[in-house]
């Protein structure tokens, strides 16, 4: 692993005034850093990591009492909710009787309630119909598809560590690309292009560490700035990981807010009218810091959430068409290298 020391240390205040900023044609080029090869392997390391054959449905917070949280993972239906005792149920999403979309079923004392005729499920096995694993980790809800994965099962998804919610403000992002999970995790194995790509967003960014042709730890390091209000910044060190198929963790290292993560889990939905693949995008953002004013910021999390979940909108709106335009290049047999 290629690491630079660190000179880095926290201000009294949370933010700091940039100076000498560069205008963004002027910030030197990173295309000879970002070497297709070498994210390349690290993709390629990442995709060979175990999942469980685990995935996720959607934010915790979505599971409502009165409807089941349903998604569709390459082409299944599935639904998730809660049974009359609190426990996660999750099962196919297609009635046994005749087919109806159990997503648009009610969920009544803990049954899910087929709309068309009435048919009743507890989530136990009845006609047919068999129950799937699944889990809440308290941010995000996921199911196990055996048959989708065809890996060796877990017991649990690979749920990266993060802020005790106690300590954490969280918001959940979702969105949809036309692409494949792995145009998805290769965006984020691309720490390079971020003050390029998203410069209303990231300055002054610097890949510090990343994986040499020997090392497997894949673990890219970056120093940047996040941008608030004119020259006002935010400096973080953050490291990038990648710790199973279908998911790519930043986790702030250094600087304001260190243990924060931010999640990208990429959930493969199944083609589209025209025949094209298509991904979900979950991002779970956990913030944290230990600084005494953070409780007043805990306690206004219903207001930040909407302003969190729109920054990610924004930079998905840019990373979703980086994606999308790479699976385009490799389905024409087109992509670089």
């Amino acid at each position: 692993m290629k690491r630079e020391p660190s000179a880095r240390r926290r201000p009294r205040l949370p933010l700091s005034l940039r100076r000498g900023p560069v205008p963004w044609d002027r910030q030197r080029p990173t295309w000879r850093d970002a070497r297709p090869g070498l994210i390349a392997e690290a993709l390629k390391r990442a995709q060979a990591r175990p999942s469980g054959n685990w995935y996720v449905v959607g934010a915790s917070a979505a599971l409502r009492g009165d409807r089941p949280l349903a998604r569709t993972v390459a082409g299944r239906e599935v639904v998730v909710w809660r049974g009359a005792d609190g426990r996660l149920l999750a099962g196919p999403g297609v009635c046994p009787h005749l087919g109806a979309p159990l997503a648009d079923s009610p969920v009544r004392c803990g049954t899910l309630v087929c709309h068309w005729h009435g048919l009743a499920l507890d989530g136990a096995s009845f006609a047919g119909w068999d129950p799937l694993p699944a889990h809440d980790d308290g941010v995000l809800v996921w199911v196990r598809l055996d048959e989708v994965g065809g890996e060796e099962p877990l017991d649990a998804p690979v749920v990266p560590v993060r802020p005790t919610p106690a300590r954490g403000v969280t918001a959940v992002y979702e969105g949809t690309g036309v692409c494949e999970p792995e145009d998805v995790v290769a965006n984020r194995l691309d720490p390079w292009h971020g003050a390029w790509f998203h410069p209303y967003s990231f300055v002054d960014l610097t890949v510090v560490g990343s994986p040499d042709d020997h090392d497997t730890d894949d673990r890219f390091t970056v120093d940047v700035s996040f941008k608030v209000v004119g020259r006002f910044v935010v400096p973080v060190r953050a490291e990038f990981t990648a710790p199973e198929p279908r998911t790519v963790v930043m986790r702030i290292t250094e600087g304001e807010g260190v243990g924060s993560v931010v999640e990208t889990h990429a959930t493969p939905l199944g083609p589209d009218d025209r025949g094209r693949p298509r991904t979900a995008v979950t991002e779970a953002v956990v913030a944290a810091s230990d600084r005494p004013g953070f409780g007043f910021v805990r306690r206004a999390a219903p207001l930040l959430r909407p302003v969190m979940r729109t920054a990610a909108a924004r930079l998905w709106r840019d990373d979703l068409a980086y994606a999308e335009r790479r699976w385009q290049l490799r389905s024409a047999g087109r992509f670089p290298g």
